[in-house]
């Protein structure tokens, strides 16, 4: 009989499993049950971009492309990008499509991380960042981000974080878990910190498009910061198009050459189908954005204005489409409330603690959901809530 643990790498197997599959794993099997755990837009991916791949397969388009990607789809990467956040990239060295944003992450940390490199992390945060880092036999450092301060990440803390073995700074602004969103000081001031160091930034902006009230800042786009940053994004969340799995890296070309050998040993290349919709995607796709963002945007107030109506502290989120509310008030740690939430009145969202220790005391709740749907999860919790007190 095999020794499975000792044959099993150990990197692999330090890791945790993620805190948030178990919850639904639970929520198949319920019926009647509201999820606002999962984050995943529930529209359909635009017609328009659906048939641009529709038509890539009627044309037989069913080939490998390039490693890089589709130049076409590179060069219109570049012009959003340039567009919407000014920033300029040349399509030929400086992009790189990917398997989702999830693949250019992990290209990221595992082109630029030797054993022994700390890669700073604010939490709460997404979480494959550390057990990425830990693969590529880094080591983490996480940053307690607060509450007081809406879980942005302030110059004093990454100041205080970094040393001689510092290789990376995560920046996952807009955040999921939280929504919270840096402005254009918040991150004048983290580049501050960062001038004069070889320091590089993985920026996860994937949820750069879906900001309420103020515009997305990339720190790319700051004088000095360009040349030390890769930039994350993707068509998921911006184009509701989770299936099929499009994201793209940015960066200065000595680093995406080395992601690109990642690449090129690990996944080929990205889904020629998806490459031919993203596409379309990006030519033509802003409008579809645009309206995806104004219904977002009155949910979030929905469901902010629902949350603290039944007594729950939350700040107002300015970026993605998650809420982080407090629930200290009920004296149950953020486990114990999502589960007693699931089984007695069958809704779902995700414990705080799942994206990091500092996450204890909250839950995430994901308001890519209809507006009905919202709507019951939020009487559902109020009587939950009610039954808590009525227990003290």
């Amino acid at each position: 009989m095999i020794n499975y643990n000792s044959v099993l790498s150990e990197n692999v197997k330090s890791l945790a499993p993620s805190g948030i599959r178990k919850f639904f794993d639970v929520l198949e099997e319920m019926k009647d049950a509201v999820s606002l755990g999962i984050g995943e837009p529930d529209f359909v991916t635009p017609l328009h971009i659906r048939e641009s791949g529709i038509h890539s397969l009627e044309n037989g388009q069913t080939y490998y492309t390039g490693n890089a990607g589709l130049s076409v789809l590179r060069e219109e990467i570049a012009k959003y990008l340039h567009r919407r956040f000014d920033l300029k990239y040349g399509y030929e060295h400086e992009v790189i499509v990917t398997v989702g944003g999830s693949e250019a992450i992990d290209l990221a940390i595992r082109a630029l991380v030797n054993p022994g490199d700390e890669v700073i992390v604010p939490i709460p945060s997404f979480v494959c960042y550390g057990p990425i880092t830990t693969l590529a036999g880094g080591t983490p450092i996480y940053i307690e981000t607060k509450a007081e301060n809406e879980f942005r990440l302030t110059a004093e803390e990454l100041r205080a974080a970094i040393t001689p073995k510092t290789k990376a700074l995560i920046l996952p602004y807009p955040s999921n878990p939280t929504g919270a969103v840096m402005a254009k000081s918040d991150l004048e001031a983290v580049a501050e910190v960062l001038r004069g160091t070889d320091i590089m930034i993985i920026s996860d902006e994937i949820y750069s498009e879906l900001t309420y009230g103020q515009e997305h800042v990339s720190i790319a786009s700051l004088d000095g910061m360009h040349e030390r940053t890769v930039y994350i994004g993707g068509f998921s969340k911006s184009h509701a198009m989770t299936g099929w799995r499009m994201g793209f890296a940015c960066g200065p070309a000595d680093v995406i050459t080395q992601m690109l050998k990642i690449h090129q040993y690990a996944i080929m290349s990205s889904p020629t189908t998806s490459q031919y919709a993203a596409i379309t995607a990006m030519q033509d796709g802003d409008a579809d954005v645009q309206n995806m963002r104004k219904e977002y945007d009155q949910r979030r107030i929905h469901l902010l204005n629902g949350l603290r109506n039944m007594g729950l502290e939350c700040f107002e989120p300015r970026g993605a489409f998650y809420m982080f509310p407090s629930i200290k008030c009920t004296g149950l740690s953020s486990t114990e409330f999502c589960e007693r939430l699931l089984l007695t009145e069958k809704v779902a969202v995700i414990p705080g603690n799942a994206f990091g220790s500092c996450g204890e005391g909250f839950v995430r709740i994901c308001y890519a959901s209809s507006m009905e749907k919202i709507g019951i999860a939020l009487e559902r919790m109020e009587k939950f809530i009610n039954k808590i007190r009525t227990e003290k």
